[in-house]
């Protein structure tokens, strides 16, 4: 008999499966909430959205104080390299959810972009949550 192990989710509010992704996922959640200062009730995890006709599904998201999208995240196992590839695919998850910035990590390399007029651009500063809403105008 195989015993799974769990870990509480605090955005989904349940017990989820203790997956390599899930590690780095909730790890993030803390980092948010900790260093970004990002209220945990300004955060989603998993959350689905339709992309010309395929269902696909965002890590963790951000939203502002009036619920639109701030901020999108990807997180992959610690094992995936952060390629262009992974890079492109929180961009394509952009089209849907115009966000203005974009974290990428696997936990032990995270990058973080944020969008100005030519597209995206890696910044070396993690903003605040407070930053971050006045850097949307």
């Amino acid at each position: 008999m195989t015993t799974s192990r769990t870990i509480w989710d605090p955005l989904r509010k349940k017990e989820v499966a203790l997956t390599p992704e899930e590690q780095v996922r909730q790890w993030c959640i803390r980092v948010l909430s900790e260093q970004m200062q990002i209220p945990m009730h300004m955060m989603m995890s998993e959350v689905g959205f339709r992309l010309a006709g395929k269902q696909l599904r965002a890590d963790i998201l951000v939203y502002d104080r009036s619920a639109r999208p701030l901020m999108v995240v990807e997180c992959k196992r610690p094992e995936v390299a952060l390629t262009q590839e992974v890079l492109d695919q929180a961009i394509r998850y952009n089209i849907v959810l115009e966000v203005k910035y974009m974290i990428i990590t696997n936990g032990t390399k995270t990058f973080i972009c944020r969008r100005n007029s030519d597209g995206f651009e890696f910044i070396d500063t993690v903003p605040t949550y407070t930053e971050m809403l006045c850097q949307q105008q």
